[in-house]
Parts: C-alpha cells; sequence; structure tokens
C-alpha cells in the first residue's frame, strides 16, 4: 500500500545531513558522548542481569522469532482477522496507505469529536508519519506524556533513542529547558527546581496532571495487538500511558501493521522479552490491555489506525523483511559501538541506530537512504542482543548491495576504493601473492614500529592512527605460527 506521496513519507528527516557527515559532528561533542556512554552501559548492564536469571532466556528469543517469522508470512490474514475482532468488541478500524492518510484519518477524528487538544502515549509510529506537525497544521495541540518525550517537545528538538528519547540531555540541560519551556505550554516549573531526578519528574508529573483531567481525547501507539481477540497492548514505565488510555472519551491508536500477533496466548513471549530487553526490568510497571469499548468504563470511541508506510514494500523482500519483527525494545541501540559514539540524530531518522540502519532504507527506498546500511561495523553484538533474532548484520550487507546498485555509478575513472578493493581482491586469490604481500606488510611494520612506539601510518592511514591507538603487530604471523607448530607436531609424531 503506497500512497501519493511515496512509501515511508516522513520516516526521514528532510534536510538532514548524510550519516557520514552527522556523525563526524556527533563525535566532536564529547558532552554527547558522555551521555551516550553512561547511558547505554547502564541500560546493558541492567539486561545482562535479567537476562541471565532465567534458564529458557535462548528458547524465549527462539519462540519470539518463530512467531514473528510465521505471522509475517500470514500477514494479510492477521490483519484482517484483527480488524474484524476490534468491529466486533466496538472499535472502528480505519487503514492508512501512508504518512499523508494516516494523518488526515487521524485529524479528521480528533474534529468530529469538537477538540483542539489531545494528549499522547509515546508512539514511535506518530513519530514516524509526523502526526505532532499536521495536527498543528490544523489547529489542534498535541502534548506528550512520556518525560523523555515531553523534554524532546519542550525542547524543541528531535529523538534520539527509541527507549529514551532524550538520552542525548543531561540532567542540567534538562532543568533548563523545563524552567524555559514548561509556562509556555501549561503550568510552568515549581520555582527552585534542581537538577534532581525525583524534582524533575514531580515537576513533569504536576506539569501534565492538569491535561490528563481535562484533554478529551488521546492518540497512543501499540506495543502488540492480538488478532484473535481485538486486544491491544501498551507497556511504559511512568503511569502517563495508563492516565492516557483511560481518561479520556475517545482514543485513537495508530499502530504499525507488523505489530499485529496472531494469539493473545502470543504475549506470554513477548512481555517476557519486551521488558528485559528494553529497561531490564523483569516486567513492565505498567501493561495497559484493551479490547474494543465498555460501556461506563473507560474510552466510549476507539480507533484503531492500521498504518503501511512501505511496510508492504519492506515485506516483499524475502531478507530485509525480518526488519519487521521488531520489537522496539532498543537492546541493539545500547550495545552498537557506532551507536554509543554517534548518538541517534546521526541517522536522520525516525528509527535510530541498528534497526534503523535496516528498517529506514527499506521503508523509505534505498536511494532516500543510501549511508545507512553502511553505519556499522559489522561486529554482530546487534543480533546478540535482539530479543527476536533478528540477523541485523546480514540485512547490512543485502542492503549495501542493494545501495551500490541503486548509486548506479558508472565512472569511467575508479574511486579509490574500487581500486584498494580490487587489489585487495587479486592479493587474496593467489596465495603467492599473499606470502608476497605478508613479507612486504612486514617490513613495512618493522620500520613503522620501532623500539615499540607506535608511529603516525603514512598516507590516508595517517587519519586512522591520528584519533586512535594503531595496536602493535605481532613478532610472529598467525600463518607462520601455524606452518612452524604443524612442522614441530610431524616431526615430533615420527
Amino acid at each position: 500500500m503506497s500512497g501519493p506521496d511515496g512509501p515511508g513519507t516522513n520516516v526521514v528527516w528532510l534536510g538532514a545531513p548524510s550519516f557520514p557527515d552527522a556523525a563526524r559532528t556527533a563525535l566532536a561533542d564529547t558532552r554527547l558522548r558522555a551521555n551516550l556512554r553512561r547511558a547505554t552501559t547502564t541500560i546493558r548492564d541492567k539486561r545482562l542481569a535479567v537476562t541471565a536469571e532465567l534458564d529458557d532466556w535462548e528458547q524465549l528469543r527462539e519462540a519470539g522469532e518463530a512467531v514473528k517469522r510465521r505471522t509475517l508470512r500470514h500477514l494479510d490474514h492477521h490483519l484482517v482477522r484483527l480488524e474484524e475482532s476490534v468491529t466486533k468488541a466496538g472499535g472502528t478500524v480505519h487503514w492508512a496507505a501512508d504518512a499523508a492518510e494516516a494523518n488526515r484519518i487521524v485529524t479528521d477524528l480528533v474534529r468530529a469529536t469538537g477538540e483542539r487538544e489531545v494528549v499522547k502515549v509515546k508512539s514511535m509510529a506518530t513519530q514516524e508519519i509526523g502526526l505532532n506537525e499536521a495536527l498543528a497544521e490544523a489547529g489542534i495541540s498535541a502534548y506528550e506524556t512520556d518525560l523523555a518525550e515531553l523534554i524532546v517537545q519542550l525542547g524543541e528538538d528531535r529523538p534520539s533513542h527509541i527507549l529514551v528519547p532524550a538520552i542525548h540531555r543531561g540532567r542540567a540541560e534538562i532543568r533548563e529547558i523545563f524552567r524555559r519551556e514548561m509556562g509556555k505550554w501549561g503550568r510552568p516549573a515549581p520555582p527552585g527546581l534542581t537538577d534532581d531526578p525525583r524534582d524533575l519528574a514531580e515537576a513533569a508529573r504536576l506539569h501534565l496532571r492538569e491535561k490528563f483531567l481535562r484533554t478529551k481525547v488521546a492518540v497512543s501507539g501499540a506495543n502488540f495487538a492480538a488478532a484473535d481477540t481485538g486486544t491491544v497492548v501498551v507497556v511504559e514505565s511512568e503511569g502517563n500511558g495508563r492516565m492516557c488510555l483511560t481518561l479520556p472519551d475517545t482514543l485513537i491508536t495508530v499502530m504499525g501493521i507488523e505489530k499485529v500477533l496472531p494469539a493473545f496466548t502470543d504475549l506470554e513471549i513477548f512481555l517476557q522479552l519486551l521488558p528485559r530487553s528494553s529497561t531490564g526490568e523483569r516486567m513492565n510497571p505498567y501493561t495497559s490491555m484493551w479490547t474494543g469499548t465498555t460501556e461506563g468504563d473507560g474510552p466510549q470511541a476507539f480507533h484503531l489506525v492500521l498504518l503501511d508506510n512501505g511496510r508492504t514494500d519492506t515485506l516483499r523482500d524475502a531478507v530485509g523483511r525480518q526488519a519487521l519483527a521488531c520489537i522496539r525494545c532498543s537492546a541493539c541501540l545500547n550495545v552498537c559501538p557506532v551507536y554509543e559514539r554517534t548518538g541517534g540524530h546521526a541517522y536522520g531518522s525516525v528509527y535510530p541506530g541498528p534497526i534503523g540502519a535496516v528498517l529506514t532504507p527499506q521503508l523509505v527506498g534505498v536511494e532516500h537512504a543510501q549511508t545507512l546500511p553502511f553505519a556499522s561495523t559489522l561486529c554482530g553484538a546487534c543480533y546478540d542482543a535482539c530479543p527476536v533474532r533478528i540477523d541485523i548484520p546480514e540485512v547490512l550487507v543485502h542492503l549495501r548491495a542493494k545501495a551500490v546498485e541503486a548509486k548506479g555509478d558508472r565512472r569511467v575513472v575508479p574511486t579509490a576504493e574500487a581500486l584498494v578493493m580490487g587489489a585487495a581482491a587479486a592479493v587474496l586469490r593467489s596465495p603467492g601473492r599473499l606470502s608476497l604481500a605478508r613479507r612486504a606488510g612486514a617490513s613495512m611494520a618493522r620500520l613503522l614500529f620501532r623500539r615499540g612506539v607506535i608511529r603516525r601510518l603514512p598516507g590516508p592511514l595517517g587519519r586512522w592512527s591520528d584519533t586512535r591507538d594503531t595496536p602493535v603487530p605481532p613478532r610472529e604471523s598467525f600463518r607462520d605460527w601455524w606452518l612452524r607448530t604443524l612442522r614441530t607436531r610431524e616431526g615430533a609424531s615420527r
């Protein structure tokens, strides 16, 4: 389903620099790198501790992978079943081919209530389609209620992490944002606000409470939806979601079509995988589930907007479609050495980190995000951490090939990279040439590394040694060690 604006509209931030250029700027920001290192290390350590408690963690991952892959193979069937279940329970289902259609549907639904403001639960899908901006153009104010999203909104910023959107901000920065901006949106920050986390959280609580009690329309995303019952699930840690999902008269949920699960019982798997992988908790503090509407209890009108926005195009790719299994836990971001040093803004997309590097190019088209598949060292840490075993390195390599094809570079004079790779291929194809290159490299190493001191590498390689400690090469290569050891064993056996 692709609309007139094309698949994946709004996923990429318009005017954002390419990843290499944005990463270069981010690497120069020492405060950003310190914030990222501290936050990702803390979350990573918590995740390792709670996953180690389960003897069947790997079996849970395999079960999650199996359910997701099976669901994607029969996605059309499960979506139709979901629509039937939601409708039967008193809800209304809307289908949105792209961002423009989804925004139009939500805007019309809010207008129909006569309201001019909505409260929002944290939602990647609504960020993906630029819903807040679309509502603002229609004269409707959207208030983010998640603490981190509130910080981003008040600071006129962009999220940089799936789980912790304001991970790039320090406590002192957040205090200044609250002091400066809260009064423009509603209740101002308390006098004498400090940067203590409790004080900041209390300021946000007081600021948001009047909006919870006053606003009649809420907009949410969804973590999961069970096709057999029509039950929609949102998990969160602060309680703001529970307020949005129960107090308003009208609830509008925007959900990517890949979030559907075949059965309610499948939640047994994912409600164990998600909290441990995302926040390092055994269970989410708030797990909210609702099925349609109930007279006298909660919202009396429920609308579910099923969003495509490039997903069916992604589904056609037998290798790339596994990215749609993502449950938005952010575990891959927290272990990625590239993300830890550049942050999320460098990716120029709503979806940062390793999952963004494989999901964004597929949603918008590889030709519109050619540098993202290369924003990785292919170390494989993301695959090891992923709770549903998405082979992100495999998809990255797959998309790199597509990016090269999309680029269609037919220069008469080859690039320096092409020359180097061609030379490497020629050397590696021949054992004799490889041996000569190895001996030449050893001689060069003896010239460069004298008395154990690492000197600057020659030519363009100097850009590497200028910013890194270049390891001293071993005195004996693996090949020489292997041949020597093999000869010694053969002599001993005789």
